[in-house]
This record gives structure tokens, sequence and C-alpha cells, in this order.
């Protein structure tokens, strides 16, 4: 196992550069009803701005906001839906803590325009631009840091999209492709996430993270997001409400390989994971 594989690497949001060699916490907010863990507990204010400053407080440098499910067969919601979802929450977000660093999980290039003119600061797109073809184009004019995941298809048919030459090389191209597209554009921030869960089998998921480290060819931060998925919870014949201990080793293991950002619903024990990783170091 390889300790300590940190691309040392800064992001700029909102004019503050975010150092990346001590890995970060993006702390993930569902608007969603239907999330597989989450979903619809912080769809009114309250709940989502008690949330939010529990992930703060725990020390999460990011807040992942979403308003579509993008669990395997989720509802397809309109872009009108989306938004009236997401807003409000980002603007009553910014009032309460000015500070915080919002970013937007969506596919719409349109959604994301809109959030970032509210106050968020970065972008994180599942599908890298595969859904919308405004995506990089937007992204590139709003000069914000980009999450790009690998996906095959949309959330309602990536379970059968499984399918690969060889898993590892086929991602790979993926990204040096649409990491192309992007620099093309003058998209300056990239991140790259290997999608646990997209168009995967509970086997190539595990696979993916054995050689997660191979990644590092990309040159670029690298986004974990494990958090309670059925990765975690399947081979334990367990549930999602029982996965934090099982998320928190993968977590672990994904940090000695490399990763710059953890996505999680648990931010505490997150936070935890890169303070002892940090002391064998």
């Amino acid at each position: 196992m390889n300790f300590g594989i940190y691309i040392i690497m800064t992001m700029n949001c909102k004019g503050q550069l975010i150092d990346l060699s001590t890995p970060k916490v993006m702390g993930i907010l569902n608007l969603t009803p239907d999330s597989f863990y989450d979903g619809g507990k912080y769809k009114d204010a309250a709940s989502a701005l008690k949330q939010v400053e529990k992930m703060l407080n725990e020390g999460a440098t990011f807040i992942d906001v979403g308003a579509y499910s993008s669990r395997p067969n989720a509802e397809d919601i309109s872009e009108t839906d989306e938004l009236q979802r997401i807003l409000p929450i980002i603007k009553l977000l910014l009032k309460e803590f000015p500070d915080i660093l919002i970013s937007i999980d969506t596919f719409r290039s349109n959604v994301a325009k809109k959030c970032i003119e509210a106050g968020a600061c970065v972008i994180n797109d599942i599908s890298a631009g595969n859904l919308d073809e405004k995506m990089l184009q937007t992204v590139a004019d709003l000069h914000v840091p980009y999450v790009m995941m690998h996906m095959k298809g949309t959330p309602q048919t990536m379970q059968q999209q499984t399918q690969y030459n060889n898993l590892l090389k086929d991602i790979l191209f993926y990204f040096s492709e649409h990491i192309d597209a992007a620099r093309a554009l003058g998209i300056v921030d990239l991140i790259v996430d290997p999608g646990f869960g997209f168009a995967k089998t509970m086997e190539q998921n595990y696979e993916l993270l054995n050689h997660l480290e191979l990644f590092k060819i990309l040159d670029l931060p690298l986004l974990a997001g494990f958090s309670r998925k059925s990765m975690v919870y399947k081979p334990l014949n367990s549930t999602s409400k029982e996965a934090l201990n099982g998320t928190t080793v993968l977590n672990t293991i994904a940090l000695q390989k490399g990763t710059s950002i953890l996505r999680v619903h648990d931010v505490k024990e997150a936070v935890e994971c890169i303070k002892l990783i940090d002391c064998l170091n």
C-alpha cells in the first residue's frame, strides 16, 4: 500500500486558493426526496441550515448541493424543478454562512450558471459534459473549478452500461479526452472523479479502487465518493444506514492512494481519516 501520495495543487474558489496537498472533505447536501440515503431529509430551509452548520463545524471545506437524484433509476425531473429546489437554498446558505464554498451537483449548464451567479463556486458534473453540450463552455465562461465524473449513459440507464474493453484504460482514455476538451476552452481548475457506482458493477468498483493510484497519471486532483453506497453495504449484507464504518474503510484506502477530496455524508469521520493518515507521514 502506498502512503501519502498527494498531488500538490490548489484550486481557486472566489479568489481563495484551496491547498489540496492536504486532502479536503466535501459534505453532501441532497435536496431531493428520493436520494438513496438521505432523500427528503433536507428539503426545508431549517433542516438544510442545521445540517450544513453541522458539516461546516465538523470540518467540511466544501458543501455539495444537489437537487437532482443521480441514484440508479432515479426520477428524471425538469430543469425548472431542479432550479426551484436549489436556488432558494443556495441564497439561504450564503446569507447564513457568507464564507461558505458551495459546489453545485448538476449536469445542466443553465442550472450551473444560475447557481454560480447566485454565489456558488464549484460545478460538480456527473456526466463531464456528456449530458449537456453547453456545459464545458459554460464552465469556461464562469471561470470556476469543475469536477468531471466518469459515467456512461444517464442515471436511468447507467446500470445497463457496464461493458468495458478494459475498465481502467477505458476510464483513463475517457478522462484524457474530456480534459483535452476542457483545456482547449481555457478551463483551469479541473478535478476528476472516477464515478464509483456509476455504470460499474460491484467487481468493477473494487477493481477501480484497487488501482486508484493510476489516476495520478492525469496530474489532477482526484475526488472519491463512496459514502454509504451499495458497494459498501452489499458485501456486508447491510444497508446504507449501517454503512458508515465501511465508508470510513474505503475513504482510508482512497486517501492512501492519493485522493484529494472525499465527498461524504458524514464529515466528522472523513476528517478524522485525513488526520490519522497524516500522522503516518
